[in-house]
């Protein structure tokens, strides 16, 4: 083994990763106030952003499904890393050299599996692309150029080309140490009777980009007559590349579809490159399956997809039939979406491509400004096969039209496709009321996104995520919750007071075990950025629960209205003092009535001095709590 990383390393690391940089590259955020970002969150479906971040701690937190963590965490979980390839990784993307305790530099030869796989990814896609200007490669460039893209625009892409010798790749990964093992694990090799071999060979090659800006797979299209494998082989599903997680361009695209809101939906490697080079640079392409749930995930966090914020999603498709077939199965996962979907279709048939080159970039520009409702072309689409000029054609598209309009769960947009339907056959508005009013929506499963006004589907619930700490358990936790956040975010600003605080003034169980581990971890004496503080309280915390209410109030926002943070968190402690002070009172004037002032009367004296000086301490407490302490 390489050995464990260097502790100072994985500081510097997590030191000069930004958070909210690293976070950006899956989710959109924006301000939260407090010095905090929301977005929606990656781990769980939700309609409101409820995922936070903190950047001046380095911190995340979700407070719909209670996942929170640092920035090793973070990729940990979304990529599916070990700690050691969430290091090497931000390591990588942060130029930091890594040490292991077992001495010297990172060789990365027993670097992790991903960290492996991916390396292997990057050094293909380098030598695919040197590939591209040899003789050989000369079929290639045709290809390219015909199609409008010259040498520029292939080196924009990352376009490369895979020699039709049978190990080519092999060799050259190989001499960079390599392991067939480790290639035939990567997707770039396969196996046959005689070894290991190319997978890619005689073919233009794509590489295909996680949202990171990875490597992790590529696409790559059939040039030679004699290759009688499939016109687009794409790379197998592998640790590091899952077809149904990943969309081509997305990592070009991701920043001008958060800005522009706006994501456009194409069917290949041509048609991206094709309209980001006319100026739709939000287009982005499926990998060899069709569009699903797993990519809808994805989108939605980039458009921050949300009752708020709505943007638009785009669907190009040849005007064929199967096109149109296309069209129709992306109106099924339509209302997963919160956000409007639309249609772009030529009436032609020619595909993004073809129309740049027949027509230049702004025809591409024209098309996706044509763009039509997706349920307004999903349901003429029906209608186009039926004879509307005859009442039984009219009565039988009507019938088949009926259950889209009556699947639409915007309850503003149903009546309007009614009405709109009504006009398309000619028939009374009434008449087809009627009719979609017995064809309910679909029950074998409920959309993500079913708008709350609107009665559940009849579909089984999927198990919700594991609730996190109650955050509301009264106004005397609520007070208790607000003062060790500040403990947490402003350890110096409460230094003076905090440490009078005592197990009892904590009514909240998971409360009070936030506190001692507070009170384990000792308060330091300035207001420190990063995560040391933090780290130093989750070590001393009981359990996962207590980790996990230590992480969400770390990040929830303070105030941002009050006046001084000091002031505030002076406030809190004194309140919180206060009301332990109040309790105590009530302790000890009801051992006072149990005590018989003349049998018991040293110790009954004794009670009602503690009951006048518990007194007289809370008196002192309040104009304190009021915020009116110099």
């Amino acid at each position: 083994m390489a050995g464990r990383i260097r502790d100072e390393d994985i500081a510097l690391v997590r030191e000069r990763a930004r958070i909210e940089d690293v976070v950006r590259e899956y989710v959109t955020l924006k301000s939260a106030g407090g010095g905090s970002l929301k977005g929606l969150c990656p781990f769980h479906d939700e309609r409101s952003p409820s995922f936070h971040v903190t950047p001046s701690r380095g911190m995340w937190y979700c407070f719909g499904c209670g996942e929170g963590g640092d920035v090793l965490g973070f990729l940990q979980k979304i990529d599916h890393l070990s700690f050691a390839e969430s290091v090497e990784k931000l390591a990588s993307k942060t130029g930091t050299e890594l040490r292991y305790v077992d001495g010297g530099a990172a060789v990365n030869r027993q670097a992790g599996q991903r960290t492996r796989l991916v390396e292997a990814h990057k050094a293909a896609a380098v030598y695919f692309s040197e590939q591209l200007v040899t003789p050989e490669a000369e079929i290639g460039r045709k290809f390219l150029t015909e199609r409008g893209f010259d040498a520029e625009a292939a080196k924009l892409f990352g376009v490369g080309y895979a020699p039709k010798s049978w190990d080519s790749l092999l060799n050259h990964l190989r001499k960079l140490g390599f392991a067939d093992a480790e290639l035939l694990t990567s997707g770039l090799m396969s196996q046959g009777n005689r070894g290991v071999y190319d997978r890619f060979r005689g073919r233009l090659v794509w590489p295909i980009r996680e949202l990171s800006g990875d490597v992790v797979g590529f696409g790559a299209r059939k040039l030679f007559d004699d290759d009688d494998g499939p016109k687009y082989l794409n790379t197998p599903e592998t640790p590091i590349y899952k077809k149904s997680q990943v969309l081509y361009g997305l990592d070009m695209a991701r920043r001008e579809i958060s800005k522009q809101q706006q994501a456009v939906i194409v069917e290949g490697y041509t048609d991206v490159m094709a309209c980001h080079l006319a100026g739709i640079t939000t287009a982005v392409a499926t990998c060899g399956t069709a569009f699903g749930t797993e990519h809808i995930k994805i989108l939605r966090r980039l458009l921050m997809d949300d009752d708020q914020m709505r943007g638009e999603v785009v669907f190009t498709f040849d005007g064929d039939a199967a096109g149109q077939k296309a069209a129709l199965r992306a109106f099924d996962e339509d209302q997963r979406f919160v956000t409007n979907t639309f249609v772009a279709i030529e009436p032609s048939g020619m595909d993004p491509c073809d129309l740049r080159i027949a027509h230049g970039d702004e025809a591409v520009v024209a098309l996706v400004d044509r763009r039509v409702p997706l349920f307004q072309f999903a349901i003429k689409s029906m209608l186009a096969g039926y004879d509307l000029n005859s009442a039984e054609g009219r009565v039988a598209a009507l019938r088949e039209a009926a259950p889209v309009v009556a699947k639409i769960k915007d309850s503003a947009l149903r009546p309007e496709y009614t009405r709109l339907l009504a006009g398309w056959l000619g028939l009374e508005v009434s008449a087809v009321q009627t009719v979609v009013g017995q064809r309910p929506a679909p029950t074998q499963r409920a959309p993500i996104n079913a708008p709350q006004s609107q009665p559940p589907v009849a579909a089984p619930v999927p198990p919700r995520p594991a609730a996190p700490v109650p955050v509301s358990d009264g106004p005397a936790f609520t007070i208790e919750r607000e003062a060790l956040k500040c403990a947490l975010q402003l350890p110096a600003d409460v230094q003076e007071w905090y440490p009078s605080l005592e197990e009892s003034a904590f009514t909240h169980p998971k409360a009070r075990e936030v506190h001692l581990a507070i009170v384990a971890a000792g308060l330091p004496s300035a207001n420190v950025d990063g995560l040391s503080w933090i780290d130093a309280v989750l070590d001393k915390a009981a359990d996962d629960e207590v980790r996990r209410m230590i992480k969400e109030l770390a990040v929830d926002p303070l105030p941002s209205e009050v006046a001084s943070n000091n002031r505030y968190a002076t406030s809190l402690i004194a309140r919180l003092l206060e009301l332990d002070a109040a309790r105590r009172i009530v302790e000890v004037r009801g051992r006072m009535q149990r005590t018989d002032p003349v049998d018991q009367e040293v110790e009954h004296n004794q009670l009602f001095a503690e009951v006048m000086a518990l007194e007289a301490y809370k008196k002192s407490l309040h104009g304190a709590a009021l915020g009116e302490r110099e």
